[in-house]
C-alpha cells in the first residue's frame, strides 16, 4: 500500500531562529498586528510504499532523523493521511 505523510521541521525550543525572527519584524509594515513567537521551519511530503500506516509512519520517522533534519536542533513531526 502507499501511504502519503507529510515531515514538518523546526528548530527546537530555545535554538534562535533568524528567519522566524525577519518575519516578525516584516509584519507590522504589512499591517500585521499582534503576531508574536514567529518560527520558521519546512515541509516535506512524500508517499511511502509500506504494509501498514505504521510502517510506513517508522520509514518517515527514520527519513526524517538520518536525513531532513538535524536532530541536535531541530525537531521532526511525523504526520499521516495527507494529500
Amino acid at each position: 500500500m502507499e501511504f502519503a505523510l507529510q515531515v514538518d521541521v523546526t528548530l527546537r525550543e530555545g535554538i534562535a531562529d533568524p528567519a522566524g525572527a525577519t518575519i516578525e519584524r516584516a509584519l507590522p509594515a504589512l499591517g500585521f498586528s499582534g503576531v508574536h513567537r514567529v518560527r520558521a521551519g519546512k515541509t516535506f511530503l512524500f508517499a511511502v510504499e509500506a504494509p501498514d500506516e505504521a510502517a510506513a509512519r517508522a520509514v518517515a520517522a527514520d527519513l526524517a532523523a538520518r536525513l531532513l533534519s538535524n536532530p541536535v536542533i531541530e525537531d521532526a513531526r511525523v504526520r499521516g493521511d495527507v494529500s
